[in-house]
């Protein structure tokens, strides 16, 4: 039986180093929070909130903001952030699969890349459904498995263990007819829009030695080999390399993604 509880307590740990990517994501978050139509007054839940980038940028539109997170590490940075940039915004520790808030609370739910690491995503579309109201809009980005951290995240998948029985891919969120799938009839007026950002970079190698740093995933890939078979560690890296190459130019790496946006029935 697959141990969902020892599947997150790793997840915290995995992503406890990402807050050095926010930078970049906070690039995406204004695409997010219009794509939305969030608006001054409105009550937003950004889930799987990272280090605060949609959370903030809601904020500064004038609107209510409560964020969570299941990594402790980042919602530290997310408070921050809040602070920082001189916003009241309730920042929790809580799990996507198990949201600690009321039925029909909120006007919009959101998640920048968040969601889609749930083990479940039958439960974190039923959660994040819950709170939202009735007539309410979730909205949500993703990556497409056709694209650049789509692909990554394959590549990872391909040189690490399989996945436990019955954890969801978090690539199968950038997939449009699983996302029609998954919101099913509690959900209308779906659209989708795609966008992208760029992540400053000198070489293909440079951004991949950041990714080794910082981004979970990829890092428990190399720790791995490391330790198991450096030979297939060098063919890691040499794959990564040139999965890179193709989406760098003008010393920037081209990062594609998925929105989707639909009104709660």
């Amino acid at each position: 039986m697959t141990d969902f509880a020892a599947i997150k307590e790793n997840a915290k740990k995995m992503w406890s180093t990402f807050a050095a990517f926010e930078t970049v994501t906070g690039l995406a978050a204004p695409e997010l929070v219009k794509f939305a139509g969030v608006q001054k007054g409105d009550h937003v839940l950004d889930v799987g909130c990272g280090t605060g980038v949609v959370a903030v940028t809601a904020a500064q539109l004038g609107a209510r903001v409560t964020a969570s997170d299941l990594t402790p590490e980042l919602v530290t940075r997310a408070r921050e952030n809040s602070a920082i940039s001189g916003f009241d915004i309730d920042f929790q520790i809580a799990d996507v699969e198990q949201l600690p808030y009321e039925n029909d609370k909120f006007d919009f739910v959101l998640s920048q890349f968040g969601h889609m690491f749930a083990p479940r995503a039958e439960l974190a579309v039923a959660e994040m459904l819950r709170v939202l109201k009735p007539g309410g809009v979730i909205a949500f980005s993703t990556w497409p498995p056709e694209l650049l951290t789509g692909r990554l995240f394959i590549l990872t998948g391909k040189y690490g263990p399989p996945p436990p029985a019955g954890v969801s891919s978090p690539v199968d969120w950038g997939k449009v007819e699983v996302i029609r799938e998954r919101l099913g009839e509690k959900v209308k007026h779906i659209s989708f829009h795609r966008a992208q950002y760029g992540n400053p970079a000198m070489s293909p190698s440079h951004m991949r030695i950041l990714l080794e740093k910082y981004i979970g995933p990829v890092s428990a890939v190399v720790k791995r080999l490391e330790e198991d078979n450096p030979d297939k560690l060098t063919l890691f890296r040499s794959e990564v390399d040139v999965l890179l190459g193709e989406y760098f130019e003008n010393n920037t790496v081209i990062q594609s993604y998925l929105m989707t946006r639909g009104i709660k029935l």
